[in-house]
């Protein structure tokens, strides 16, 4: 009675009992291979050790000598490969570096101990890192460009520091008359019209520099990602600000949850308004015509949403569902805009022809 081996879809054989029992002794087939018997469907239930089973064999696997000896034939070169660990080598590759720098930031930080707002500002760099790795891979196009993805962090937060920490011009928004109202219009207008209106706006204008200096047009996708790097900067940025103010003047527990909070599930918030704003923000390049009604869609909606949210903050009972909600909500509308790109597309193309 002969059988075949499979192992990861590759068939080896057929092999008679008395050499499978020895290859087996040898190490050369494992007892978890799967096994077919030669003339009998394949059905993937069977393995070698059942085999062995059916045919009363035990087998008796082979030692190439004692450890010292196994060791000694495995090689020095193959444990400590000096060439390949060199200093040339490791520079280029690229896969390293991002898992060391992933893995060690937290720990070089340290050094910055004395300085909180070092600190915070160092530690929400490496979330913010790791945010942009996962929206690399995830929405990364080859339109992307890493210069201008990091042009982009940094531009949001420098604009942001300009307006909200230097020149205090967001106060020049009307809206924000309404923050000390108690009334629940009051609280729209001030969160919708005011916090909401201006941070999407102030997201939203490196997407605005990307497309005036693009030598191309740029599709959706790539403006999301771009949007999603200006929302994780802003995101990141303001949790700074709060993990030195309001976040420090809370017990242990509740700083120690805001503080997380705010590197990871609010980064991620800003990151969703911010891409849809990219979305409609790359329609308007590709539809000049209809710019200004995609450019108000790009901060109305992310507006709207980012003003629900902060209102729903107030609210003990029902607020925190609500925002996890809304979140949901917030991301299910930006995929669904990616997949449904096509059709806004095709309804821009026709609108524009019957013109």
């Amino acid at each position: 009675m002969n059988y075949f081996v499979i192992r990861n879809g590759t068939h080896f054989g057929p092999y008679d009992i008395d050499t499978l029992c020895d290859m087996v002794s040898r190490g050369r087939i494992l007892t978890c291979d799967m096994a077919q018997q030669d003339g009998q469907p394949y059905d993937g239930r069977m393995t070698v050790g059942d085999c062995l089973k059916r045919n009363r064999r035990k087998v008796h696997l082979r030692n190439a000598g004692n450890t010292i000896t196994q060791l000694q034939a495995i090689g020095s070169q193959i444990l400590l490969p000096r060439s390949d660990i060199s200093r040339k080598v490791w520079r280029e590759d690229t896969k390293l570096l991002v898992l060391a720098s992933v893995g060690l930031l937290p720990i070089v930080v340290e050094i910055f101990a004395n300085s909180s707002l070092l600190t915070f500002y160092l530690i929400s760099l490496y979330f913010s890192v790791i945010w942009g790795l996962f929206f690399w891979y995830l929405f990364k196009t080859k339109q992307v460009s890493f210069k201008s993805a990091i042009s982009t962090f940094f531009l949001t937060q420098g604009f942001v520091f300009l307006a909200w920490d230097l020149l205090g011009i967001v106060r020049l928004n009307p809206f924000y008359m309404f923050e000390e109202g108690r009334s629940f219009l009051s609280h729209v207008l001030f969160y919708v019209g005011g916090v909401g209106l201006t941070e999407e706006l102030a997201k939203a204008l490196p997407l605005f520099v990307i497309i005036a200096r693009a030598r191309q047009p740029l599709i959706p996708q790539t403006m999301v990602f771009y949007g999603l790097i200006s929302g994780i900067a802003f995101g990141v940025f303001e949790g700074v600000q709060y993990q030195l103010t309001v976040n420090a003047e809370l017990d242990y527990s509740e700083a120690f949850y805001m503080n997380i909070t705010r590197l990871t599930t609010l980064p991620f918030a800003h990151a969703l308004w911010a891409g849809i704003a990219g979305y409609f923000i790359s329609f308007s390049q590709l539809y000049p015509i209809y710019k200004w009604a995609l450019r108000v869609l790009a901060i109305a909606i992310p507006a709207i949403l980012h003003g629900a949210y902060d209102i729903s903050c107030g609210y003990v009972l029902f607020g925190l569902p609500f925002r996890v909600t809304l979140l949901f909500f917030s991301a299910l509308l930006l995929m669904t805009y990616l997949k449904r790109g096509k059709d806004l597309q095709a309804q821009l193309s026709n609108l524009t022809s019957a013109l």
